[in-house]
């Protein structure tokens, strides 16, 4: 009976996708995909982003820059319904921050502290070292070997195309101040969570735990954390540090909005974007300037079509994705819409060529799937067999309340070097790259915009009947 529904919906698929419609749709998508390599739209968005704004991080003024900027943007490109929805949300001000080795011997530490770090006294913090190779063991250590320390984890990333070195390592960061607090420490330093050898640290947020009052965070580069592993082999390390961040509990971002509006559909509508914040070091280019241009880029050559496909394309510019915010959000104003938002995804991997595309549950073997695959195949994309299952921190809100949505997934391999540091600027863009992401996300968005499919009749292989 399973199979038999499955086959049914398929079929339908099929049918939707059919006729002279369907081809026309195929040939669409294919100029559209071959425009889009040569086209410069997304780079010069990134630039303007980059170069005329810079860093923009929650609360700052760039940051306010930025939601004019984007609200410009889509004016000049044509976009309609373009809407700036605030929302409440604390922000967070880095301050003056050192950091440095006392002994053995004095040496200078390149710290920068991690978002939402409280700040140490006013004079800083001087203590003895409690150093851990892994997190884990941080976890498995007593309270007597923390407390009154500064902890210093030198966990590695490992470097992977699919960026899940980044989840295992991370762990240091989100979790590491909590853990050393509960026991005792006065600070936490960690290796940063990077796949390159740079001296350049790396930021990101902190977790807060519930009940637990949080120590002063940093990161310190890879050749430093090293250095220090092998100095605690051969005696006792005490480190200075200081940090002075400063938080706004009253701030507000943005998220800003405009749409490529469906000839016979309209009310249905298709969610993409990227997040147009970022952290303050760097000028956010692959963190994520680019995800703002592959997306804004890929609606802007739908748009030029003479005549625009059945549903709607709206870009989102989400405004708090680097501290969270902006999924819940967006829910929170689109609730009532959720119904007819038939896709979502997001672009914020940076801009090396995309090698996979994850569908919906249920779109994998059918008739459409096959139809994109064909499409994507000139870009060296393949259409995973593995359902999306997250597309990305800004649409999660959306996916949880049951919007489907896809994965594009990039090639993080050198992602990780740059991400979160002042080295992730404009010039490791890789322009060629870049166009490809826009090549796959146009021919994608097109292909589901001027169709009727509806991926959440699709039922996944080997679910359960639905109840009678």
């Amino acid at each position: 009976m399973l199979m038999y529904r499955r086959l049914l919906a398929a079929s339908a698929v099929f049918a939707l996708l059919s006729g002279a419609a369907y081809a026309q749709d195929v040939k669409t998508a294919e100029a559209l995909r071959d425009k889009a390599l040569l086209d410069r739209t997304a780079w010069e968005i990134t630039e303007d982003l980059t170069t005329t704004i810079g860093p923009r991080l929650v609360g700052s003024p760039a940051m306010e820059r930025a939601k004019d900027w984007g609200v410009a943007k889509f004016k000049a490109l044509g976009f309609t319904n373009i809407k700036v929805e605030q929302f409440a949300k604390p922000s967070w001000t880095r301050g003056e921050e050192s950091g440095e080795l006392v002994a053995p011997y004095p040496m200078k530490l390149n710290v920068l502290g991690l978002g939402r770090t409280v700040p140490t006294p006013p004079g800083g913090i001087e203590a003895d070292v409690a150093l851990f190779k892994t997190f884990a063991d941080l976890v498995a250590a007593p309270e007597s070997a923390v407390k009154g320390k500064i902890v210093v984890i030198t966990q590695p990333m490992v470097r992977t195309q699919d960026a899940s070195g980044y989840g295992v390592a991370g762990i240091s960061r989100r979790a590491g101040p909590t853990e050393a607090a509960k026991r005792g420490a006065v600070a936490i330093l960690i290796r940063s969570i990077s796949t390159s050898d740079s001296t350049v640290a790396h930021t990101g947020v902190t977790a807060f735990g519930d009940g637990v009052a949080t120590v002063p965070s940093a990161a310190i580069g890879v050749p430093e954390a090293e250095q220090l592993e092998r100095l605690s082999k051969k005696g006792p390390l005490r480190i200075r540090l200081k940090l002075a961040s400063t938080t706004d509990p009253n701030d507000v971002a943005w998220n800003i909005s405009g749409e490529i509006k469906g000839s016979e559909k309209p009310d249905e509508v298709i969610v993409i974007g990227g997040h147009l914040d970022s952290w303050d070091v760097g000028t956010g280019a692959l963190d994520d300037a680019t995800g703002i241009g592959i997306t804004t880029a890929a609606a802007k050559l739908i748009g030029e079509l003479p005549k625009h496909p059945k549903r709607t394309i709206r870009v989102v510019m989400w405004g708090s994705e680097e501290s969270g915010g902006s999924s819940e959000a967006y829910l929170a104003a689109h609730k009532d819409e959720v119904p007819k938002i038939v896709l979502a995804g997001e672009s914020d991997e940076g801009a090396d060529n995309i090698f996979a595309l994850k569908l919906p549950a249920g779109a994998q073997g059918t008739p459409f799937a096959t139809t994109v695959a064909n499409v994507l195949s000139p870009l060296k994309i393949l259409v995973a067999r593995e359902a999306s299952r997250g597309g990305g921190a800004d649409i999660s809100g959306l996916e949880q309340a049951g919007v489907p949505s896809v994965e594009m997934r990039q090639d993080a391999s050198r992602y990780f070097d740059y991400h979160h540091t002042m080295d992730d600027t404009l010039n490791k863009v890789r322009p060629n790259e870049l166009a490809q992401n826009v090549a796959a996300w146009t021919s994608l968005i097109y292909l589901v915009a001027d169709s009727d499919i509806d991926f959440r009749a699709l039922k996944p292989a080997g679910a359960a009947p639905a109840a009678k």
